[in-house]
């Protein structure tokens, strides 16, 4: 499909930017949506002086028009870190259900693709690991992080629904869990945590006893994943992650030793619903799209860790 003008909400944000980024180099015009809730200008603010990038402070809610043509729609719009669902539960759960339904009837009002960025989250807390896209999940609906997995799952369930009843073309991508530069300092998740606190020489706090996992792709890798995807012909969902799995003790050893920091490891109570493991099964996306990641892990956190150096 040939995309010369794409729509993306959350484009503020920490990958939102990265696809603003990554269409702009492609030669397409971009439209970035977001409302700065937990995205911000400083992520896009090199991308101002591009006559083709545009910036719209709204939030996605709330009904969205756009004038002229679209070919493709991408709905990257949502609170993404257990501290902000835990801050934002309601705006959480609005931008999965409300703010799809608006993004999805943008695409449908300018014959445009739709692209929906999902998540691991998805498959909750698994019994399955790795996890393909035919799982189900494991998801609590009323714990603290159901306002997040759920939220996700209904936006998937309207996309499907949209593309069956409308024949929209639709892409569903499962992100897991992703790191690089333009990730916040209080995001909440273990890099950005991991990292800050090895920076600052504080002590790197590990929830649980460290053994849950996870499993961590480069920011450049997922990008190129989305991208793949979305000139496929599969509708998804497609589980885009890195296969490394990892203990999270693991992950602030690594972040440690790189940063060179001699802050000590504490322990702290594991959250409600913390999963235990993550790791994707990416077998779909290796036959269909020819993906996998690329930056090795070492290289990523090296990259992610000189640009909090900067910004400290």
């Amino acid at each position: 499909m040939t995309m010369k003008r794409v729509l993306i909400t959350g484009g503020a944000g920490f990958l939102g930017s990265h696809l603003c980024d990554h269409f702009l180099g492609k030669g397409c015009e971009v439209i970035a949506v977001d409302n700065l809730l937990t995205g911000s200008l400083s992520n896009i603010e090199h991308l101002f002086k591009d006559r083709r990038f545009h910036f719209i402070k709204q939030d996605v809610t709330d009904y969205l028009h756009v004038p002229g043509n679209l070919d493709l729609v991408m709905h990257f719009a949502s609170p993404a870190s257990p501290i902000d669902y835990a801050l934002w539960p309601i705006p959480t759960l609005k931008v999965g259900a409300l703010g799809t339904h608006k993004a999805l009837g943008l695409a449908k009002a300018k014959g445009a693709m739709f692209a929906l960025a999902s998540t691991s989250e998805v498959y909750g807390d698994p019994l399955v690991n790795p996890q393909p896209e035919t799982y189900w999940g494991n998801v609590n609906p009323i714990g603290p992080r159901g306002v997040y997995d759920e939220a996700k799952r209904f936006a998937e369930a309207m996309t499907m629904a949209y593309h069956r009843s409308h024949g929209m073309p639709v892409r569903i991508v499962r992100i897991f869990n992703t790191y690089g530069p333009r990730m916040r300092r209080n995001d909440g998740r273990a890099v950005p945590n991991f990292i800050t606190q090895a920076l600052k020489g504080n002590p790197i706090t590990v929830y649980g006893d460290g053994s849950q996992t996870r499993s961590l792709t480069y920011v450049t890798d997922l990008v190129d994943g989305i991208d793949r995807l979305i000139r496929s012909k599969a509708a998804g969902p497609v589980n885009i992650g890195n296969p490394r799995e990892m203990t999270l003790l693991e992950i602030a050893k690594t972040v440690k030793g790189l940063a060179q920091s001699r802050s000590r490891i504490v322990f702290k109570k594991l959250p409600v619903d913390d999963p235990k493991v993550r790791r994707p099964d990416i077998t779909l996306a290796r036959k269909l799209l020819k993906w996998e990641p690329r930056v090795p892990l070492e290289e990523g956190l090296q990259r992610t860790i000189a640009y909090f150096r900067k910004t400290l």
